[in-house]
Formats: structure tokens, sequence, C-alpha cells
């Protein structure tokens, strides 16, 4: 037999994106396979994935070697425990630090960890039992979880000494972390950079890529090429000719005008989660790090033009629009009917793309190479692993766009045209399945012995990543209940007295980290060093 194995990788396109598949794929493959990234230094690199998932150090940064310590200094990065979503439930001027004096801030939680258990059952069904039989009016994310009173407090997720004790992602920049990469690639790896422009591609009787030839007369040739080259898509959609299926049925948002804003942390304080501010056409990002914070205005263009958003967005932030540096972004929504076809594998931008509501941005781009690894060919690019790739990207894009829809579709915020229009729009019919799971009382995805799995296995995360505590924190924060608790705690009474314990250990637990945690702020300056 001959020897088929892949030895060129060619990935198109530098940035977050490129990057990762470059480290990645060099730690994968080793000095059996040569990888060149091909950059062209004049397109500019898509700031909008700064934040992240809690699987992002596990999956890909254990797998290259790298420790926290070693990334998070180099990309100013901060901690995340989980997205705070403002003024979802009812009107608002958008930031919280621009509501009137006195005003309830309308906020819910979504938070990173697992959710306590008690005999079997997850505690959203004991707080779903009191929540309808009128004995608790405490909200789901404060009754279930010590987190909210921490964010309040802006504390961090772990003590001086570095003990954690709670799951969390990161903030970071983006461009910054796509420099470290590089680094990391190129000096460590052995990875090829070549700084030029894309200009066409070279295709066989087969319909394979053979070679690229870029614009100072280089020609590139590969066995496997992944297309990094974001929303252009230059291999997949343009040589491939592989279709882009739009999604704007499901989601409304299409454009975005983002900056970053100076902060003085000492004076204010680091948050320890994302903000999701809802507006009057869609909803807005801010990302805290350490000095800045990262912000954006992610919008409908059918409800809002450019200068209408640019407007609301500088007032949120008391910005002068004249004057500060804005970045204007127009993206398509939806995915490409296979993210591999041939010998041409679409990562990141050029693959698909979600507003990055549940920042899943970064978690798509690992999360596909992490299958491409799995299902990696030789030069004979077999249809089964290909498939099954494509099948698996599939299911995981589609899987989170429904819950993203949902975020949208259940909000009971209706005062403009856009949120009424969200309303209208049809959730597919197996996301409608997990809502009448959910509204049955029985939750949805992970039981809660099985949620482990969440943290703990590759497998159970990639295929089910939105677990039963996801969809209730915000479900429940969205102020839609389940019409009925479990049927089976109406034959536990002794289990329903005795989880009163629990919550009581939860309030208990979150009087204590209180009394002993440090400052968000405090806990970067240590490990940065400043």
């Amino acid at each position: 037999m001959g020897d088929n194995r892949i030895k060129d990788i060619l990935v198109l396109g530098g940035g977050t994106a490129g990057w990762m598949a470059a480290s990645y794929l060099g730690r994968a493959l080793g000095p059996t396979a040569r990888i060149t990234v091909l950059e062209a230094p004049s397109v500019p690199k898509i700031g909008v994935g700064e934040a992240t998932i809690p699987n992002l150090q596990r999956v890909f940064f254990d797998f290259l070697g790298v420790s926290e310590e070693e990334w998070m200094p180099e990309c100013n990065a901060s901690f995340k425990m989980g997205i705070r979503f403002v003024n979802w439930r009812t009107p608002g001027v958008g930031s919280a630090e621009a509501r009137p004096h006195g005003t309830r801030r309308d906020h819910f939680d979504h938070l990173f960890g697992l959710l306590p258990s008690h005999d079997g059952l997850p505690l959203s069904h004991y707080w779903t039992y009191k929540r309808l039989n009128g004995t608790t009016d405490e909200p789901f994310d404060q009754a279930c979880y010590t987190q909210p009173a921490i964010f309040d407090q802006k504390l961090s997720p772990r003590y001086l000494d570095g003990t954690r004790w709670a799951g969390y992602a990161w903030h970071f920049d983006a461009n910054l972390l796509a420099n470290f990469l590089r680094r990391f690639a190129v000096e460590k790896q052995g990875a090829v950079h070549i700084e030029d422009r894309y200009t066409e591609a070279e295709v066989d009787q087969r319909g394979h890529i053979t070679a690229i030839t870029t614009a100072t007369g280089r020609r590139l040739e590969a066995d496997l090429f992944v297309d990094c080259s974001g929303f252009r898509s230059l291999l997949i959609n343009q040589v491939m000719k592989e279709p882009f299926l739009d999604m704007s049925d499901h989601l409304l948002n299409d454009r975005a005008v983002a900056t970053q804003v100076p902060h003085d942390d000492e004076a204010n304080g680091v948050e320890p989660y994302t903000s999701a501010i809802a507006m009057s056409s869609g909803w807005t990002w801010k990302i805290p790090m350490l000095g800045r914070f990262g912000t954006g205005y992610v919008y409908s263009s059918r409800h809002a033009s450019q200068d209408e958003a640019t407007e609301e967005f500088c007032r949120m932030w008391n910005l002068d629009p004249e004057t500060q540096p804005l970045n204007h972004i127009k993206f398509r929504v939806g995915r490409n009917r296979r993210a591999w076809v041939k010998n041409v594998v679409g990562i990141g931008l050029s693959s698909c793309f979600l507003e990055p509501l549940e920042s899943t941005g970064i978690y798509f781009v690992y999360a596909a190479l992490y299958h491409l690894v799995k299902h990696f060919p030789d030069k004979r690019f077999d249809d089964v692993l290909v498939n099954r790739f494509n099948r698996e990207v599939e299911v995981m894009f589609d899987d989170t766009r429904d819950f993203i829809q949902a975020h949208f579709s259940l909000a009971p915020r209706d005062d403009t045209p856009y949120w009424r229009a969200c309303k209208e729009l049809e959730l597919a019919d197996n996301f409608k399945e997990k809502v009448a799971l959910y509204k049955s009382g029985l939750g949805v995805e992970l039981p809660a012995t099985d949620e482990a799995n969440y943290y703990g296995n590759f497998e159970a995360e990639f295929r089910n990543f939105w677990s039963n505590a996801n969809y209730y924190c915000v479900f429940a924060g969205l102020n839609t209940l389940p019409d009925h608790s479990v049927p089976m705690l109406s034959h536990r009474p002794s289990s329903i007295a005795s989880a009163e314990d629990v919550f009581a250990e939860v309030s208990r637990r979150r009087e204590e980290l209180l009394k002993t945690l440090p400052t968000m702020y405090d806990y970067l300056r240590h490990i940065h060093g400043k």
C-alpha cells in the first residue's frame, strides 16, 4: 500500500480561527504533517469573539499543553462566571449605569457550573415546585446559585492563592490571542507563516483543490485546505461552491457596531461576567478586561439604520460618535450546508456564524477542530468520516441557533417593532419539543445524574452542550415557567421538605464567599503582575 497520509495542510487566513487551527492541528499531528498559514495582513480582524464558554481551557489549551498562567497575561484575559441579561423583560434605557437613580434594575443571570441536586433530581425541580405553589418568590438564579451575589460585588472565581471555587470562562482580546497562538505555532511547532494575499485556486478532475496562488506569485500546494478566511469564505463557498444556508428566518440581527471603552477599574471594579443589555433593535455586549471593556450593539438592519444604531449605542455609553473609533460589521447568519467538502474544511466564520449572545463563536472553532482531528482523513477522504464530521457541526450549530432564538422569542419585552417581530419567528420543531419538555416540568437535555458529563466528557459536552441548568437559567429568567412541577415530586413529600436544607446551604455558602473572596480587580492585578 502507498503512503496516503496527509502531509501538507494549508490554513487560509490567520486571525483567531486560523491560528487556533494551526496550533491545534500541529499538536495533533506533530512533525508528520507540515502546516502553512497564509495570512493577508491587509484583512481586518473581526474582534467579536472576546468571550468564551467554560471548556476552552480543558478542550483547547490543555490539549496544547498551555496553562492559564501562560496565555492569560499575554491576552489581557479576565474571568467570566456567566452572562447577565439586562432589560430583556421590561423596556430600559440601556446600561445599568444609565438608569435613572432609584429605578429597579431588570436583570437575570445565566450561570456556569453545575446545578445542585437532591435525591436524584436537580434543584430546579424543587424551585419550580416552590414557585408554582407560592412558597417562594426568589428568582431561580438567586435561589439555586451563589454567583449572583458575587456578581453584584464584582468578586473573583478564585482566591488569591489560586483556589478555584466556581466554574468560569474567560474574557480576552481576540487579536492578542491570535498573536499568542501565532508565536506558539511558529516558534514551538514549526508552522510556516506566509504573509501574502490569496488570488485563486487550482482544482483537479475530482474537484479537489491542489494548490492556491498568491498576489506575489507563490504557488502553495497541499493535501488538505482549512478555510479560515472569514465571512468571505474564499475556498468553501467561492471555489467549492458550497451553498450557505441563510437563517435570518430564525434570528433577525445582521449588523453590529463595536468599540472599546476605557474603564477605571480601581474606582469601579471589574465585573466577573459578560453583560447582554437589551436595546430597542437588538442587544449590546459588555466584556470587561483590565483597563477597558469591549462593547458592541448587535442589531437588525430591518429595524434600525446604521446611524440610528450608532446613535443609540453611543448615547448609552456617553460616547461621541464623531470622535469614538467604531467598527461597523455586517454579518451573515447561518451555516454552510456542509462544513467539509472534498478536501476543504471551513472553520470559524467561513463555516458558520451566530451572534455572540451565548459566546459560542470561539467554541465553534475548537469544537470543529476537535471533530476534525477525531475524523481526520487520509488522501482517500473517506465519505464516512466527512459525513460524520458534517453531521456533528450541523447539530452543534442548529441546537445553539435554536437556543439563542428562544432568548428573543420568549423575552417578555415587546415595546418596539423589533421585539414584537422576534415573537413572530417560528421555532424549529425539535426545539419546540424541548420547550414542551421544560413546560412539562421534566427539564431539558441532560438529567441531573448525567450533568457531570457536561464538564467530564468531551462527547457529552459537544453533543449536549445546553444542559438542563442552561435552559432553566434562561427560560425562568425570561419569566417562562413550567406549567407544573415534575409529577414524581408529588410522591416525595419528604424530599420536598429536606430540599430546604440544600437551599439553605446555597445561602450559607453565598454569605461565606461574600466575606472571604478577593475582588476581581485585585485578583487580576495579582495574576497579571500589575
